[in-house]
């Protein structure tokens, strides 16, 4: 990837907004609602997409009455929870060019606007989110995908994840990927930096070096 063609794709949850009680929270309550282990659904929601989730910790249950429970107790979360932006976030966006970023998450747009508002941070224009109709992380597809929407080629494009499931996804795209928030190098990472902030400086470098 060279410098002066940088795209950034981001993850949101835990990559830029601290939410990651608020996510234990939700699928805890979610769980004790249909009887299921809160421990053993929590580590399954942690690598796949809701509708996956339920689809796996719950095949006999019904799909439509899981999926709008979870529906409720996220969306009320993100109207009411208490969630941060991780510093560095909004100097990140800020100094991002339109056009060239996007963000890339497991969880709905509605909700990624939502938290962004309520966080001060600048809107993205595009979002690759649950719907998407391909398979999730850790699957390569939602970030090929972005790649297509904003139009480099994949090598072109520098991801910001903190989990294994989304530096997996990114790495499948084969796109350089940077771990962040985490002091323990993720597998594959191209680079692990243990907070957002000290990533930041590196990637706007990179972003913005033909303008």
């Amino acid at each position: 990837m060279t410098a002066a063609a940088a795209f950034v794709l981001l993850d949101v949850d835990g990559t830029l907004i601290d939410a990651v009680a608020n996510q234990r929270r939700v699928w805890h309550e979610w769980a004790r609602i249909f009887h299921l282990n809160p421990a053993q659904v929590y580590a399954v929601a942690l690598r796949t997409r809701p509708m996956d989730t339920v689809a796996e910790v719950a095949p006999d249950l019904n799909h439509d009455e899981c999926l709008s429970t979870l529906h409720r107790l996220e969306d009320h979360d993100a109207r009411h929870g208490t969630y941060s932006a991780f510093e560095g976030a909004a100097e990140l966006l800020a100094g991002l060019v339109a056009g060239r970023w996007a963000v890339v998450t497991s969880n709905y747009a509605h909700r990624v606007r939502e938290r962004f508002s309520r966080t001060g941070l600048r809107a993205p224009e595009v979002i690759v989110d649950a719907r998407f109709s391909g398979p999730g992380k850790p699957a390569p597809d939602p970030y090929l995908y972005a790649a297509e929407v904003l139009g480099p080629a994949p090598e072109q494009c520098l991801v910001l994840e903190d989990s294994p499931s989304g530096v997996e996804s990114a790495k499948g795209a084969e796109m350089i990927v940077w771990a962040v928030n985490t002091s323990v190098r993720i597998e594959r990472a191209d680079r692990t930096f243990n907070t957002l902030a000290k990533a930041v400086p590196h990637v706007l470098r990179m972003h913005r070096a033909d303008q």
